[in-house]
């Protein structure tokens, strides 16, 4: 390209960048100062020069995203000036050569501390997940200035929207990563179009087929459920107009996600899905008055349309544990179809969609126990970070986790206080919410003033008093009965002083040993920690003072040469429970490991699968055909996973860096099991009979097993059949629908 041709594009691309910038000014609705007006045009010009060399997986220039994820913040979260300048830098330090102490020179410490937990670790740093780690640095910025974490959001959400342009594996690391984290954190902080946004997302990348089928379905039915939405709310309208409340009424689809997850749980077919939209009434009226008018409202609905009394769920009264309020009911429409009504103020409806921003635009017009909806969960965080200040990362992540949950019970202590806690909360769980000390001591628990197990789970409604005693201490069994972070950390944390106090025996037991050989402890105690496959010395000194091992296993495997533990010869190699993947292995050897005669030809990393000793997964069962991953686990060689295996989410998560790529060359005639739930009307003997015909007799297939147990006129039946690839899977599938009285058929993981 001559001089002349290039000075085009870059005059055609600053037009681009110039105009992005205008559209995120124009997107900042919260007030201005003059200070504020300077220091974004200083933020936008530091990024533009920093990024200046830069540009996406998708050509254009890398300026545009950190632009977007202002524009983002600013208009689709409702953030302000500060989190706007935050977003354009917050990947200068990561990304170039831009420092924090530029940073602040220019805009000060608060910006500063911002960018800086929007910045990753170094990548230099070692730990068992890097992934982890960062996601521990991101969410520990939660308490400090939950802005961090909502610039991190719309960075994610900017990287999704954006994401075809990336190689499949890294789309099913981030989607993995999204999933895990900040669709439940989307949630918990009251983002309702972003936590919805994220699942659809997210889905198109790991379900791609099943998204597709269900847009195109949406799109197809798109003007016969308008009709019904206009139907259905034509009699409600001359009802509302008499209360002289000024309200707007309209009908909103579903996600995409929302609906195949119910077809997944109702094991229903699409046609069969009938509220596929939701009518939602939002009213304009003082704060004084919603819950007053909200009830009116509903009133109104339920004289003109039957309710379904059991799906009621009055969120006005009491509010869900992120500020979410809304009335929500369920009526039988026209023709039969239910719908849900969704009923709420204009105040509701902002923080039902904008969550944690909007909260704090209303925060004083409520009382102080409502004003707190968030400060309480922030305590709670507060106390999971103190507590895991110096844990594996991973370990925080799963208590962290807890704390984002998508559904509560609301419980009372024998004064009546309310707690709200998860949805499979326990009565241990209970404990360790009302204190520490409570929680350590617990004794026995009574429910109800009926005495019940410390693993008994809770339910709304439910009112419990604990009784302790002083000399009452956690033990391992209490992990086991406790879902919550706060528990969790807790009964570790006693478990693991529990271990140290041990451990100080079993330490001075080898210090004594190694006094009498005449060997210095700290140049030699790592080698026995090595030795015997331990990852720290607090192990190993608890494996001493319990037993585990004796002082005469160390004297068996080592001897003593010039003051220093030498390995034995005969036990030169250190015993270890980590095997690294063995390169070069023949079918034969990879095959008793998976127990299969002939594993079909894969690549791995672009490579031939034989040079990798691999097995399939048994959670998910790939087949020919089904998109898949490799994992390197810790001992068992590569494990071939689907990408929408179950255990997917949770592996690339935490260990996206052990992911490999992997794709199919060629099946073979290799037969697989798969397993498919098949449901429909009983009608007796004959559902066997049409099933095993359709599969052996018409496709020839071999069925390996067949549970069919029928249930009030419906059944549902287990098929372990052997197939060659997907291909064969989906014509079985296909079959089995068209036949009389069966409804759903679908692949069991």
């Amino acid at each position: 390209m001559d001089t002349q041709s290039l000075h085009k594009v870059d005059q055609s691309e600053d037009l681009i960048i110039r105009r992005a910038y205008r559209r995120l000014l124009r997107s900042i609705k919260s007030p201005r100062s003059k200070d504020d007006q300077i220091k974004i045009r200083a933020a936008y010009e530091m990024a533009v020069e920093a990024h200046r060399q830069q540009r996406r997986k998708s050509g254009e220039p890398y300026i545009l995203h950190p632009i977007e994820v202002a524009r983002i913040c600013a208009n689709e979260i409702g953030l302000g000036p500060t989190a706007v300048i935050c977003a354009l830098l917050h990947d200068v330090v990561e990304d170039t050569d831009v420092g924090l102490k530029d940073i602040e020179k220019t805009f000060g410490k608060k910006i500063t501390r911002i960018v800086d937990g929007l910045t990753k670790l170094d990548g230099a740093y070692i730990a068992d997940s890097p992934q982890a780690e960062n996601f521990k640095k991101v969410l520990s910025t939660l308490v400090e200035d939950v802005r961090v974490v909502l610039i991190k959001m719309a960075d994610r959400l900017h990287n999704l929207r954006t994401i075809g342009s990336m190689p499949k594996h890294k789309q099913l690391r981030i989607a993995a990563e999204t999933a895990y984290i900040y669709t439940p954190l989307a949630h918990r902080l009251g983002l309702y179009n972003l936590k919805t946004e994220f699942q659809d997302l997210c889905m198109k990348i790991t379900e791609p087929e099943i998204y597709r089928n269900i847009a195109v379905k949406l799109h197809e039915t798109k003007k016969d459920r308008q009709r019904y939405i206009s139907t259905f709310i034509k009699p409600l309208k001359d009802k509302l107009k008499k209360t002289r409340v000024t309200y707007r009424i309209h009908g909103r689809p579903k996600s995409i996600y929302s609906i195949w997850n119910k077809i997944k749980t109702k094991q229903v077919p699409f046609e069969e899905i009938y509220d596929l939209f939701a009518i939602r009434i939002i009213v304009d009226v003082p704060f004084a008055r919603e819950k007053q008018v909200c009830w009116q409202i509903y009133s109104i609905v339920t004289d003109v349309f039957n309710p379904i009394p059991e799906r009621l769920k009055d969120w006005v009264t009491t509010p869900k544990s992120n500020g979410y309020e809304s009335l929500h009911t369920t009526v039988i429409g026209p023709k039969g179809q239910f719908v849900e009504v969704q009923i709420r103020s204009e105040r509701m409806d902002e923080i039902a969609e904008r969550g944690f921003a909007a909260h704090w635009k209303y925060k004083g017009i409520k009382n102080s126990e409502d004003e707190n909806v968030y400060e309480t969960w922030l305590n709670n965080i507060r106390e999971i970070l103190e507590q895991n200040k110096h844990s594996d990362a991973i370990e925080f992540l799963t208590d962290f986790k807890t704390n984002l949950f998508n559904e509560e019970v609301y419980v009372y202590t024998p004064r009546g206080d309310m707690k709200i806690l998860p949805k499979g909360a326990t009565a241990l769980d209970f404990a360790f919410s009302i204190h520490t000390d409570v929680g350590y001591h617990a004794t026995a628990i009574k429910v109800n003033n009926k005495l019940v197990p410390m693993g008994y789970k809770l339910t709304n409604g439910d009112q419990v008093s604990v009784v302790t005693n002083k000399n009452q201490k956690p033990s391992d069994t209490w992990l086991k009965m406790v879902v919550t972070g706060k528990a969790r950390s807790k009964i570790r944390s006693a478990l693991k002083e529990e271990r140290r106090q041990q451990g100080v025996f079993g330490k001075e037991a080898l210090e004594r040993k190694f006094k009498n050989l005449k060997v210095d402890f700290e140049k030699n105690v790592d080698k026995v920690v090595k030795h015997f496959g331990f990852r720290h010395r607090p192990d190993l000194y608890f494996a001493l003072a319990s037993d585990e091992i004796q002082i005469r296993d160390i004297t068996r495997d080592f001897e003593v040469d010039d003051h220093q533990l030498k390995l034995k010869p005969k036990d030169a190699e250190p015993k270890t429970d980590v095997e690294k993947p063995a390169r070069g292995k023949t079918r034969g050897e990879s095959s008793r490991q998976s127990k299969v005669v002939f594993q079909p030809k894969l690549l791995i990393n672009d490579e031939p699968g034989e040079q990798y000793n691999y097995s399939f997964a048994n959670c998910c069962r790939p087949l020919p055909g089904d998109e898949i991953f490799a994992y390197l686990t810790a001992g068992a060689g590569l494990k071939i996973h689907r990408n929408n295996c179950p255990n997917a989410t949770h592996l690339m998560a935490h260990y996206g860096y052990r992911m490999m790529r992997a794709q199919w060359v060629h099946a073979g005639k290799e037969a697989y099991i798969v397993e498919l739930r098949v449901t429909g009307i009983d009608d007796g003997p004959g559902v066997i009979e049409r099933l095993t015909n359709s599969i052996s007799t018409e496709l020839g297939l071999n069925i390996r097993s067949l549970q069919i147990e029928g249930n009030g006129g419906y059944f549902e039946g287990k098929i372990s059949l052997q197939v060659i690839n997907k291909d064969q899977m989906n014509l079985v599938i296909r079959s089995l629908k068209k036949l009389e009285g069966i409804s759903v058929v679908t692949r069991i993981t």
